[in-house]
């Protein structure tokens, strides 16, 4: 009876299985679609415009993602040379919900280029975009993609499924960050989970350019409020290097928000909108030591229009420092030779 009460003590205790399946990886993002759609009331959002592509996929395969994906655990993987064939960032992911099935085995055998064997499981491979996109189903609601270059990612997913009824299964990031991803959190990302969001070396989000370095550490959650209005408490921590690269780091995200705030004002009433404006209104910036925090309410609003693609856009950057003023090195007078 102990062993059982420590099992499911440390099953508690563990991060969702769709992470533990992920593999080594620069960043890791899970996403626990199920209560959002509770919490934010997706039902009444208007249905998403489908691009002809997509809307042939769920004739074909019955397989709606607004609709079916229950979680989603994504592994970010940094390559080498973002501007290589592969992009800056590949993925690989792990996939819950009704998203298997005979239809999507056909869509996947009549569209697939190869496959592999391996460990029992089919492996189809489907080019997208110039890049190669392997696909894979490993449970009866589970599928398993990855675009990194070679398969040895989708590999590590398909093996660590055998092993993920363990709760110390995981890769590195989870066992040095998950513990401090706070309880019941709806949405979680640790490691470098700024990557997608990268431009020239910064994070961007809703068109504002971040304080931070693309490669900085982060632990980022959403968690339900404490009334029912749907509003959800967003934190983002970042470690830094030092406590002062942290101090200035702070200055500047209050500044940025601050600055936000105004440039937000005169933007037009919608719900988009609106969930910005509440969003950085109660956005506060603090900091710990080596760790700048962030927290905010993020509403209902704001939260269908970033699921709908539709979310507000500042296009603010941060001015570039001043060029150095050029003074000509002062003319060398040789001293007056003595009379």
């Amino acid at each position: 009876m102990a062993l059982l009460a420590l099992a499911v003590f440390l099953r508690s205790k563990a991060p969702p299985e769709a992470a533990r399946l992920l593999p080594e990886a620069d960043g890791i993002i899970f996403i626990n679609f199920k209560p959002i759609r509770t919490v934010a009331h997706f039902k009444n959002l208007k249905p998403p415009t489908r691009v002809p592509e997509y809307q042939h996929f769920v004739d074909a395969t019955g397989v709606d993602w607004e609709r079916d994906l229950d979680q989603a655990a994504v592994a970010l993987h940094r390559m080498p040379d973002p501007n290589g064939p592969n992009g800056s960032v590949s993925y690989s992911m792990v996939l819950v919900g009704r998203l298997t099935g005979q239809q999507l085995n056909s869509w996947l055998d009549s569209n697939a280029t190869s496959r592999e064997s391996y460990a029992g499981h089919t492996i189809y491979s489907i080019p997208s975009e110039d890049r190669t996109v392997r696909i894979v189903q490993i449970g009866y609601d589970t599928v398993a993609v990855s675009n990194f270059p070679t398969p040895e990612k989708i590999h590590s997913i398909i093996d660590g499924h055998r092993a993920a009824a363990l709760p110390f299964a995981g890769s590195t990031l989870l066992r040095e960050h998950y513990s401090e991803v706070p309880l019941l959190s709806l949405a979680w990302g640790v490691g470098q989970v700024g990557l997608p969001f990268s431009e020239s070396g910064s994070i961007h989000v809703f068109g504002i350019s971040l304080p931070l370095e693309a490669d900085s550490t982060i632990i980022a959650s959403v968690t339900p409020g404490l009334n029912l209005t749907g509003t959800l408490n967003m934190k983002m921590e970042e470690i830094a290097g030092s406590n002062d690269e942290a101090t200035g780091q702070a200055a500047a995200m209050a500044t940025l928000v601050t600055l936000a705030r105004g440039l937000a004002e005169p933007l037009a009433a919608n719900s988009a909108n609106n969930g910005l404006r509440d969003l950085l209104r109660t956005a506060v910036v603090t900091q710990k030591k080596n760790r700048l925090i962030v927290t905010a309410s993020l509403s209902q609003g704001l939260l269908g229009s970033i699921a709908q693609s539709e979310g507000p856009d500042l296009n603010y950057s941060p001015p570039p420092p001043p060029a150095p003023i050029y003074s000509p090195p002062a003319s060398h007078v040789p001293p007056s030779a003595s009379k």
